[in-house]
């Protein structure tokens, strides 16, 4: 008997050690809806050994929030002011801490670590797709953001690098049109998107509970407030009105041949350029989930995958005039699905009634956090969109 427990107990270290790939598959297998079968034990964060510490998760979280998205934060500055600005960025960080509350009290629930599978759980397979919808778009924004930067900054590098000895007013760039004070709050969604990462990184998070991940969530939004501060209020008080969408632009107007921008500007090339991979893999794993979801990996599936991504983002960075678009598409679209309406949502829909009823406190506060979400995302893209058709229409006025 005591030896046949012994090869059970070894059985499900196995299963364990293998991953949390068994209890992502158990979920998709399972009723969607929060019901337990009777005698089942619903699986927990605490039944993965996670190995990352308490500081790497920081790191890893920290790195996650950080994007380009820091280079148009002095921009939406200019269009807000120095307290707005602070106050607005408050506003969003405090937002982000408590959606990754939700979200992690929602996981602890049901015991998942993937974004996509959450959607599984609480809609079927209409909410996987949905989640697995946006997070793609959401990527492949930021992806479009990197490669916008290498388009605007690598020429200009290069000739700075190889005619040290001349300046052109080509290298000058064209002029980008001022923003109304509404973009700002896109961007500041833009630039604190981490939540498809918070799942992976809390079951790798050593000793991992619920109350651990989220002192790791406010430790780094805290820390991410306090640079992205920096960056917008050193940004903005160096040229004031006249930054650009995109930051490290704007220094162009200083000294375009100075050897420290240089190195700061070639710096932050080669760390968007290594990124654009890193990014990339996500996206491809949610349109193999989706499009493959029963195949096994096919080298013809991921090769065309990623060569149709990497087509249809080139050929954005290539039409999209300036990289205050992309940010506050995203920052409009994604952005407030991802923080606001998705976490809401999937607490709602997953928490059981019997712990937390319809009417209760939470789930009312997590109704309207979603409504704020939705809000959000709708007057946000009729603002880009009526500021699109009045570009156009003077742009077209003037021919």
């Amino acid at each position: 008997m005591n030896g046949q427990h012994s090869r059970d107990l070894g059985s499900d270290k196995l299963n364990l050690e293998d991953g949390f790939d068994g209890l992502e598959f158990m979920a998709e297998r399972d009723e969607f809806l929060p019901g337990k079968s009777p005698g089942i034990k619903a699986p927990q964060f605490t039944d993965f050994e996670g190995k990352t510490s308490f500081g790497m998760s920081i790191f890893n979280l920290s790195n996650a929030i950080m994007g380009s998205g820091i280079l148009g934060l002095a921009y939406a500055m200019s269009n807000t002011g120095i307290v707005l600005f602070l106050i607005l960025l408050l506003c969003i960080a405090i937002l982000s801490a408590y959606s990754i509350h939700l979200l992690l009290r929602s996981a602890g629930v049901v015991g998942i670590r993937a974004y996509e599978q959450l959607g599984h759980r609480a809609f079927g397979q209409p909410g996987k797709v949905l989640a697995g919808s946006i997070i793609t778009m959401h990527n492949i924004g930021a992806m479009s953001s990197y490669l916008f930067i290498v388009k605007s900054e690598l020429p200009l590098v290069m000739q700075a690098f190889l005619v040290r000895q001349c300046l052109t007013k080509q290298s000058v760039g064209p002029s980008l049109s001022v923003l109304e004070e509404t973009y700002t709050i896109p961007i500041l969604a833009f630039a604190f998107v981490c939540h498809p990462e918070v799942l992976p990184i809390y079951t790798e998070l050593r000793d991992a509970t619920k109350k651990r991940m989220q002192k790791v969530a406010n430790i780094s939004i805290l820390a991410m407030f306090v640079m992205y501060g920096l960056t917008a209020i050193f940004g903005y008080l160096t040229f004031f009105g006249g930054v650009d969408t995109e930051l490290l632009h704007t220094y162009i107007k200083v000294d375009p041949l100075d050897t420290l921008i240089l190195c700061v500007r070639m710096a932050v090339l080669v760390a968007v350029t290594l990124t654009v991979p890193v990014v990339l893999f996500p996206i491809r794993r949610a349109l193999l989930q989706l499009l493959f979801p029963e195949k096994p990996f096919h080298w013809a599936h991921h090769i065309s995958i990623a060569v149709c991504l990497l087509i249809i983002v080139n050929l954005l960075v290539i039409f999209v005039p300036t990289i205050r678009d992309i940010f506050g598409i995203i920052g409009a679209t994604s952005a407030p699905s991802l923080i606001f309406i998705l976490p809401g949502i999937f607490y709602i829909r997953i928490v059981p009634e019997e712990t937390e009823p319809l009417k209760s406190i939470p789930k009312i506060m997590a109704a309207c956090f979603a409504a704020l979400g939705f809000v959000f995302m709708v007057m946000s893209t009729s603002f880009i969109i009526l500021d699109w058709v009045s570009g156009e229409s003077r742009s077209g006025g003037g021919h």
